[in-house]
């Protein structure tokens, strides 16, 4: 299975029809036919179901293309960071779940780019554990997460931010009248959590009990989609401050919790992880920045 009849399956996968993703790659239609046959005879299973107009995706097919893209980025990527030796260049992918402190990452990614303009940054946002499995992967060189961190597997730079831990809720709510939320005031409310397995420690322990005795409805991957919920007052969301805007003029607005919860930050690397020129000097201007604060 070579590189090339991987970008050719992908292609197949996303235009629907062998004729398509043939003009589209400038073969002919039993060419690309014949690619696809051997790559499944290879394989041993069938990728595709050939219809009258479009070709549907077995379940083998879907795996294979999420595959795929992943093993065609890595390529993608390490070829880029091997380029251009005379100079600094390449590509840093960074995974971020929604935290305020990405502002600061900000401002380390403007120098990178001002002092090497050929270095290209591609932000990549999720929650922690499927960020971490990219990073674990080689898909990610860095990634921002809420602390703690599992120092054997991990490097790390602690971040001169904390995120607050508080309830979104709906402007017009009783809730809202509260100057903090404290862990009677989650009993009965239906609530929403987030899908990261170390936020659910955190709020037990701030809670004091098992989050079982709450009525959590249901969890959120990144926060926007949840706010849309607690807009239609559906529920309300346990969730980091300063990620969805509440000014006066908003619908909603954020409650911290007390006792006050708040979440240390990092950014973590993988242990003996070469990194390429591009990565070391984003490490080094981030070092620079924790240095001067």
């Amino acid at each position: 299975m070579d590189l090339r009849t991987l970008r050719y399956f992908i292609t197949v996968a996303q235009e629907g029809t062998i004729s398509k993703a043939a003009n589209m790659l400038h073969l002919t239609q039993p060419t690309l036919s014949k690619q696809l046959m051997e790559l499944e005879e290879e394989l041993g299973v069938i990728l595709f179901i050939r219809g009258n107009r479009k070709i549907t995706l077995t379940e083998e097919g879907s795996y294979l293309v999420s595959q795929a893209k992943e093993i065609l980025t890595l390529v993608e990527k390490t070829t880029s960071n091997l380029s251009k030796e005379e100079h600094i260049s390449g590509d840093i992918h960074i995974g971020a779940g929604e935290s305020h402190a990405m502002s600061f990452l900000a401002k380390i990614i403007h120098q990178l780019i001002n002092n090497y303009p050929d270095v290209k940054i591609h932000l990549h946002s999720g929650n922690a554990d499927e960020l971490s499995e990219k990073l674990d992967n080689g898909l990610l060189d860095f990634v921002l997460v809420i602390e703690p961190v599992d120092k054997k597997k991990y490097n790390f730079i602690q971040l001169p931010a904390k995120d607050c831990w508080g309830l979104l809720v709906p402007s017009n709510s009783d809730l809202a009248s509260k100057e903090y939320i404290m862990p009677q005031d989650l009993h009965e409310i239906p609530l929403l959590i987030s899908r990261q397995s170390k936020t659910s420690s955190e709020l037990e322990n701030w809670f004091g009990k098992s989050l079982n005795e709450l009525n959590i409805i249901g969890s959120y991957n990144l926060l926007f989609n949840a706010s849309l919920l607690v807009n239609e007052q559906v529920a309300y969301a346990l969730c980091l401050d300063k990620i969805i805007t509440t000014d006066e003029h908003s619908p909603l607005c954020f409650r911290p919790l007390k006792p006050t919860l708040e979440a240390g930050l990092a950014v973590i690397w993988k242990n003996n992880q070469i990194q390429s020129k591009a990565a070391k000097k984003f490490l080094d201007i981030l070092y620079s920045f924790i240095t001067d604060k």
